[in-house]
Parts: structure tokens; C-alpha cells; sequence
């Protein structure tokens, strides 16, 4: 019934649309501006206008169906409660990589890379001596 409704709905939408463009308005209409026509502007301009007021009735009467039936058949809990859980957390990562998270992206690192801990903080002042090698 509902997808019945529909169809009628979306017929009339159309029919209005194209109804509304054939009027004739301020800079001439879109088929009514020639004088070839059968039926006098103020003849043309009375039955576009009653027919565009029959569509226009036609088309609220079936939204409000459409609201209706709509209503009647749905269920009466919230749209935020009929979404999925939230995945489980990932099991604790593995001991050679360090728990990184990307901002709630499970296996994306979107962090900025921070100082490295193998490489010294400054290089040595150039008075310093060298440290001494291990191979003679």
C-alpha cells in the first residue's frame, strides 16, 4: 500500500513541477507565449491554475497518507537505539610494538613522530674528544 501511495506521490510531483512551468509568468511562459494557441491566455492561465491547485491538493493529501502509513507501520523506539554496538577493544598489542592510538582508528598510527631515543638528544660539542674506538 505504501509503495502505491508512493508511486502516486512522485507522479504528482512531477505532473506539479511541469504543471507550474507551463504557467504563463512576468517574461512569457514555456508554451504559452505564442498567440497559436486554441485557447485565450486568461482561458489558459484559469485551467493552469485550477489544474496546478488539483495536483497541489493531490500532493499533500498523499504526503500526509505517506506520514500516516509510515507511522503506523514503524516501531516506536529510537533510531539510536536500533545502531550496532561498538566493537570489543583489540585484544592488548603485541610486546615488540607499543600501544599507539590514532584517535579511535584501530591500527593507524595519526600520532607525529617524536624524538627518537637511539639517536642522542644534541650532537657532542666539536672540543670534545673522541670516544675511542673498539677495533685497533
Amino acid at each position: 500500500m505504501e509503495n502505491v501511495v508512493l508511486t502516486i506521490h512522485l507522479i504528482l510531483a512531477l505532473l506539479l513541477i511541469g504543471v507550474v512551468l507551463l504557467q504563463r509568468s512576468e517574461g512569457g511562459g514555456l508554451g504559452i507565449g505564442g498567440s497559436g494557441s486554441t485557447m485565450s491566455a486568461r482561458g489558459a492561465a484559469t485551467a493552469l491554475t485550477k489544474l496546478t491547485w488539483i495536483f497541489a491538493t493531490a500532493f499533500i493529501v498523499t504526503s500526509i497518507t505517506l506520514t500516516i502509513l509510515s507511522a503506523r507501520g514503524g516501531n516506536t523506539g529510537s533510531v539510536v537505539d536500533t545502531t550496532a554496538p561498538a566493537a570489543e577493544a583489540p585484544a592488548a598489542p603485541a610486546a615488540e610494538e607499543p600501544a599507539k592510538t590514532g584517535g579511535g582508528l584501530a591500527g593507524t598510527d595519526l600520532t607525529l613522530p617524536g624524538p627518537s631515543t637511539d639517536a642522542p638528544a644534541s650532537p657532542p660539542p666539536a672540543d670534545a674528544p673522541a670516544a675511542p674506538s673498539a677495533n685497533p
